[in-house]
């Protein structure tokens, strides 16, 4: 496979780690993302802070690492915090699960442990002081649970424990002193399978918490995702061989699966089950409110606390399916969906001109200009920012200050208009199964491609995009995730009534796709999913999405193809075990990945083959 300027390829798989030539270590000075008046001052740093190495998200700096600032914005202190943080978490882990063989389960250490994990996904929370605060309550909890311990065990001796789960530290200096990435951070392991095999899992758990929290939220939890989330961040401290960390791996991927199905038990029990639904992208004439993130239960409260307030709200990003839920059509003040994704904030959240909530992931520091209309609540933090508290006693969140603010504000300036069709969840799809099926059996249908997952900066991103407009006419687009904007605004038409794009909604909604995939499975005369004539090319960006590529991988799909790079944390050897496993490919140009996806949907068995017997 051939390569080229500013691509280096694995030497046994050709899996590319895209590198853009122009992209070096951004900078107050230079990175033009990024305004300076919100970067943290120098002064404001502490002189005991080493420089941080993360690699946890697809725009790394040279897909290798970034070692003195985020590419996201996330300075080095807040870093090496976030590291600092998810180490105590898996100390704290670690005392839970020897608790749990006592007995003894803490169902506020749990809730913790999944909240503050959320907290340190990429583009969440950039407040420093707030993981401080984070990481003492961290540590009480440990010493409560060690107590609680050892009265039903007896004492304990510190050197049966890791470091982990002992450390105790003198002050906020000892703190930050502790926290580099040589101590406690990446690169504390030294074996490069290891060290890999232990991020992925942690990775893949970051997303598992993200979905826990949500469901819990709404009411909806399972003690089996809680305890593998402990079980798992406990593996990582101990000396597991590279055998055992790919089972675990592989067993996030099936708790993975079940989080996202007990997330959407949560969402349609609450909203009921989504439905295909014609999204304005427009504005009206008053003033707005812009919900992102994708927290459901945020935006619910915020739509009965501006009703007959002279607000309209808009979504914004991954909030953007919450309009094919039917709980939400008896607000008239949900008017539509304002810009793309994430990414594009800068410009969006400027010509927006009314108050941003963020409730969730993913936030880029703001710019002056429209910082103090930016508002976060939940784990979203950035210094400075006002931020809505959290719900107490069962009372709703107060969403009064913003509302408030917007009223003082002009309506949006619209930047397109129209319509973006939403809401091809598993319902819905599943209820017109038998038309898909006698469509693909008559040859109307050649396939699916599922092309779910993230959007992002990155500027081979465009593929994705391309991909859309070359798949022929005969070839249907699954898609959960802002990867949808890349395509979801082409007019790429449909195949008797069905459209080629078919957006199932959240990153969480690719269990819709997986659960799609599965029923057809149990339709058609088929053993094996991999039989199906589906396709998988996913864009991936944070951890979340990590999660979602476990899940298919623990539910036996193969072939996938995943770019527009390989995760930097991923060894060579890791990368071989996915290529060997599961046929794991980076993406390619696209002419050579459309050609092979056509090949592979040609050679389903299901071609003219009658249907299976009800």
């Amino acid at each position: 496979m051939a390569g080229h300027a500013g691509i280096r390829r694995h030497p046994q798989t050709g899996a590319r780690n895209v590198a853009s030539p122009a992209i070096t270590a951004p900078t107050v000075a230079d990175a033009g993302w990024l305004c300076a008046a919100t970067w943290p001052s120098p002064t404001t740093l502490r002189s005991t802070m080493s420089s941080m190495y993360c690699y946890q998200c697809q725009e790394t700096i040279e897909n290798e690492a970034c070692t003195e600032v985020g590419v996201c914005g996330k300075d080095a202190e807040t870093a090496t915090l976030q590291d600092l943080l998810v180490w105590e978490l898996k100390g704290l882990a670690y005392l839970a699960e020897e608790a749990r063989d006592a007995g003894i389960v803490d169902e506020d250490a749990q809730v913790f442990v999944v909240e503050s994990l959320f907290a340190t996904i990429t583009n969440v929370n950039f407040d420093p002081q707030w993981f401080e605060k984070q990481i003492q309550e961290a540590l009480d909890l440990r010493r409560d649970l060690r107590e609680r311990l050892e009265a039903e065990v007896g004492p304990i001796d510190d050197a049966d424990l890791p470091e982990a789960a002992t450390w105790e530290p003198e002050d906020t200096a000892a703190m930050y002193e502790k926290a580099t990435p040589e101590r406690i951070g990446v690169r504390a392991t030294d074996d490069e399978d290891v060290r890999s095999l232990r991020e992925l899992l942690t990775y893949g758990i970051k997303g598992i918490a993200a979905y826990a929290e949500h469901a819990h939220v709404l009411g909806e939890q399972k003690e089996e995702v809680f305890a593998f989330v402990q079980r798992g961040l406990a593996a990582t401290l101990e000396d597991k061989s590279v055998e055992e960390l790919i089972g675990l791996v592989l067993e996030c991927g099936e708790v993975g699966v079940e989080v996202m199905e007990t997330l959407d038990e949560a969402h349609t029990s609450t909203y009921g089950h989504p439905e295909p639904t014609e999204v304005d992208i427009g504005t009206r004439d008053r003033p707005g409110i812009l919900v992102s993130g994708h927290d459901l239960k945020d935006l619910e409260e915020l739509l009965e606390q501006t009703e007959g307030e002279g607000v309209d709200v808009y979504t914004h990003g991954e909030m953007l399916p919450a309009h094919a839920y039917p709980a939400f059509e008896e607000y008239d003040h949900f008017v539509g969906n304002y810009g793309n994704a994430w990414w594009q904030q800068h410009e969006e959240f400027e010509a927006f001109n009314g108050p941003v909530l963020m409730t969730t992931n993913c936030l880029v520091p703001p710019e002056d200009s429209y910082a103090p209309r930016t508002y976060t609540t939940g784990v979203v933090r950035f210094p400075g920012l006002p931020h809505v508290e959290d719900r107490e006693g069962g009372d709703p969140k107060d969403f009064s200050a913003l509302i408030e603010h917007a009223k003082e504000t002009e309506p949006p300036e619209e930047i397109e208009s129209g319509t973006v069709p939403n809401g091809f969840a598993h319902n819905a799809v599943l209820d017109r199964a038998e038309d898909i099926i006698e469509a693909i059996q008559a040859g109307d249908i050649r396939g699916f491609v599922v092309m779910g997952g993230c959007d992002g900066r990155h500027p081979e991103r465009d593929y994705y995009t391309e991909m859309a407009e070359s798949l022929p006419e005969d070839v249907i687009i699954l898609t959960a995730g802002c990867a949808k904007y890349r395509y979801n605004k082409l007019d790429l038409g449909d195949i008797g009534g069905i459209p080629r794009v078919l957006d199932a909604g959240q990153c969480n909604d690719s269990y819709s796709l997986l659960k799609i995939a599965l029923e057809l499975r149990d339709a058609l005369p088929v053993e094996d999913v991999n039989d199906l004539p589906i396709a998988y090319d996913i864009a991936w960006y944070e951890q979340k999405a990590v999660t979602v590529l476990l899940a298919l991988l623990s539910q036996g799909v193969e072939g996938i193809r995943l770019g527009p790079t390989l995760p930097a944390f991923l060894s060579e050897n890791v990368i071989d075990v996915l290529v060997e496993e599961f046929d794991i490919k980076p993406i390619d140009s696209v002419e050579a990945d459309r050609d092979a996806i056509l090949e592979e949907l040609e050679s389903s068995p299901l071609i003219d083959a009658p249907a299976a017997a009800d």
